[in-house]
C-alpha cells in the first residue's frame, strides 16, 4: 500500500506558485493605482501647462499640450498686473491667526469634554454637534449685521475672531483623540501632585500632537481656499487674500486665462509646502488610533 506525499519539489513549485500569484497581484494593483493617479494628475498638468502658455496658446486648436516656447514669464506678470505678494502675506496672517484661535479655543473645549467629568457634558456635546447641521448661510446674514453694528467691516477682525470660539467638527476631531489618552496618566499626574493645567500641557497636549496638527493643517486649507467671507466683509483691495486675487484675472468680457493658471499655481505652493512637512503627524491624526509606542 503506497503512502500518498508531496515530495518536495512539489512543495516548492507550489510554493512558486503562490509567491508569483501574489507579485502578479501586487504589481496589478500597483499599475490600476498609477493608472487612476495618471487620470486624476491631468487637471493639473493641463493648469500648470496653461500657466506657461500665451494667449494664442490658451486657444489653439488642436490644444498644446507642452506648449512651445513655454511663456516662464507669466508667473512674473502675475506680481506686476495685481499686488499678488501682498495677497499671499495678508492671507498668511489671516491663517496664521486662525491657527492660534483655534488651538487656544479647540483644545480647552475639546479637553473639557474628554477629561473632566461634569453634570450635563453629553447633552452639551450633542448640542454643540447638533450646530454642524445648521448651513453656514443661514448665520450668514446674523453675522455680518453683528460686525456691521460693531464696526468691524473691512477690518480682518470678523475673519479672526469666530476662530477663538471655536469650529465643532475640529472640537470633535481633538475630542475623540484625546478620549484614546488613558485616563491611568491623568490619575497618576495628580497623585504626584499635579493639577488641571499641568496634566493638560504637560501630558495631554504633547500626546495630542497628530490631532493638533490635523487641526493647523484644516484651518490653513479652510483660510487659504475661502472665497466668501473676504469678499463679504472686505472693501479695500490691498486687504484681500490670495482668492480674491484671482478674481482679478476674470474680467466681465474676458478672462486671462494664462495669468489665472499662473496664480493658481503660485496659490498651491503653500499648502502643498505645508502638507509635506506635515503628512506624518497628519496621517496619524486622522487614524484616531490612540497612544502609538
Amino acid at each position: 500500500m503506497t503512502q500518498l506525499t508531496s515530495s518536495p519539489p512539489a512543495r516548492s513549485r507550489s510554493l512558486l506558485g503562490l509567491r508569483g500569484l501574489r507579485r502578479f497581484n501586487e504589481v496589478s494593483g500597483y499599475s490600476v493605482l498609477m493608472v487612476l493617479a495618471a487620470l486624476f494628475m491631468i487637471p493639473l498638468y493641463w493648469m500648470f501647462s496653461t500657466a506657461v502658455k500665451s494667449p494664442q496658446q490658451t486657444f489653439a486648436i488642436p490644444p498644446e499640450w507642452i506648449p512651445a516656447p513655454a511663456q516662464w514669464s507669466n508667473f512674473r506678470e502675475v506680481f506686476q498686473e495685481v499686488p499678488f505678494g501682498r495677497f499671499y502675506l495678508n492671507t498668511l496672517f489671516l491663517a496664521g491667526a486662525n491657527i492660534v484661535g483655534h488651538l487656544v479655543s479647540v483644545t480647552l473645549v475639546a479637553y473639557g469634554f474628554a477629561r473632566l467629568r461634569f453634570p450635563g457634558r453629553n447633552f452639551l456635546f450633542l448640542v454643540m454637534l447638533s450646530t454642524l447641521m445648521i448651513p453656514y448661510q443661514v448665520t450668514l446674514v446674523p453675522r455680518f449685521v453683528m460686525f456691521a453694528k460693531l464696526g468691524m467691516i473691512n477690518s480682518y477682525w470678523p475673519l479672526i475672531l469666530p476662530a477663538f470660539t471655536g469650529t465643532p467638527f475640529l472640537i470633535f476631531l481633538v475630542r475623540q483623540y484625546m478620549m484614546s489618552i488613558p485616563f491611568d496618566l491623568d490619575e497618576a499626574a495628580y497623585i504626584d501632585g499635579a493639577t488641571r493645567f499641568d496634566v493638560f500641557w504637560r501630558i495631554i497636549i504633547p500626546l495630542a500632537r497628530p490631532a493638533l496638527m490635523l487641526v493647523v493643517v484644516f484651518t490653513f486649507i479652510d483660510v487659504w481656499n475661502d472665497f466668501l467671507q473676504p469678499l463679504i466683509y472686505l472693501n479695500d483691495p490691498q486687504m484681500f487674500t490670495v482668492s480674491l486675487g484671482l478674481s482679478f484675472f476674470q474680467g466681465a468680457r474676458e478672462t486671462n486665462w494664462n495669468l489665472l493658471m499662473a496664480g493658481s499655481v503660485l496659490a498651491m505652493i503653500p499648502p502643498l509646502i505645508l502638507f509635506f512637512f506635515a503628512q506624518k503627524q497628519l496621517i496619524g491624526g486622522i487614524s484616531v488610533e490612540g497612544l502609538k509606542g
